[in-house]
C-alpha cells in the first residue's frame, strides 16, 4: 500500500467558475502534520471541500486516501468520507442529543451494527481526547474546547486515514486552543496523518510542522527556518 495519503498534481479548484487555486501540486505522506495557512479568502475552504468531494475537481490530477478526485462519483463520497476525520471550526454537534448519542449516531450511519462493538469505540475515541466522564453530557453543557475535542473524537471514530482540520481552533480562546492542539498532536504521534487550515500563526511557532500557504491563487510550502545550536 502506497506511503502517500494524499497528491495533487497541476491541480485546479474552482468555485462555480471561479479559479480559486491554480498549478497545485502537493503530497503527505502517512503519519504527516501539515498546516495549511492563508487569509480570509485565500482558498483554504474551498480546499478542503475539494479534497473531502463538497466540490468536484475538474482539471488536473488528485488521489486521496486511494480515491481518485477527477473521477469521484457521487455514490462514492460516503465510502471517501468514511476513510476521513473532518474536524469543523464550528464542531457541528447534534444538539438534541448526549455527546454519546451523536457518536453513535455518526456509527451507526457508517454501517457499524453490533452494539457491544460500538459502545466501546465510543469509550475509546473519548478516551484519546480525555472526554470519556462526558458521555453522558448535551453539547450545550460543555466548554468550546470540550465540544472541539469531541468532534476531534468523531473524526477518529473509524480510524481514518487522513483527517482534515478546518480552523479547528477558529472559535477557540489560545489557551484552549492550545489545549485542543495537544489532542491533535498526540494523536498524530499515534500514527494519524492530519492536515490542518489554520490562521493562528501562534500554534505554528509553537508546534512547528511542514507549511503549505494559500496565496495568489497558489498553493506553495513555507520552508521554516530553523535555529542551529
Amino acid at each position: 500500500m502506497s506511503n502517500t495519503v494524499l497528491e495533487l498534481k497541476n491541480a485546479s479548484i474552482f468555485q462555480g467558475k471561479s479559479l480559486i487555486l491554480s498549478e497545485v501540486n502537493l503530497e503527505v505522506k502517512k503519519g504527516d502534520f501539515v498546516y495549511l495557512i492563508g487569509k480570509t479568502g485565500s482558498g483554504k475552504s474551498s480546499f478542503m471541500k475539494t479534497l473531502y468531494g463538497d466540490l468536484k475537481l475538474t482539471q488536473g490530477e488528485g488521489h486521496i486516501v486511494e480515491f481518485d478526485l477527477p473521477t469521484l462519483k457521487e455514490k462514492d463520497i460516503p465510502f471517501l468520507r468514511r476513510k476521513l476525520g473532518i474536524v469543523f471550526q464550528d464542531f457541528k454537534l447534534l444538539t438534541d442529543r448526549t455527546i454519546n448519542d451523536n457518536l453513535l449516531f455518526v456509527l451507526k450511519a457508517t454501517g457499524w451494527k453490533d452494539k457491544t462493538k460500538m459502545a466501546e469505540r465510543v469509550a475509546s475515541v473519548l478516551e484519546k481526547v480525555d472526554m470519556k466522564t462526558k458521555g453522558f453530557k448535551f453539547p450545550h453543557e460543555l466548554s468550546g474546547g470540550e465540544q472541539q475535542r469531541i468532534a476531534i473524537a468523531r473524526a477518529l471514530l473509524n480510524d481514518p486515514e487522513l483527517i482534515l482540520a478546518d480552523e479547528p481552533t477558529g472559535n477557540l480562546d489560545p489557551q484552549t486552543s492550545i489545549e485542543v492542539m495537544e489532542v491533535l498532536q498526540d494523536i498524530n504521534k499515534n500514527g494519524n496523518t492530519i492536515l490542518m487550515a489554520t490562521h493562528d500563526y501562534a500554534l505554528l511557532l509553537k508546534y512547528p510542522s511542514k507549511t503549505l500557504k494559500c496565496d495568489d491563487n497558489r498553493i506553495f510550502e513555507v520552508v521554516q527556518r530553523k535555529t542551529t545550536v
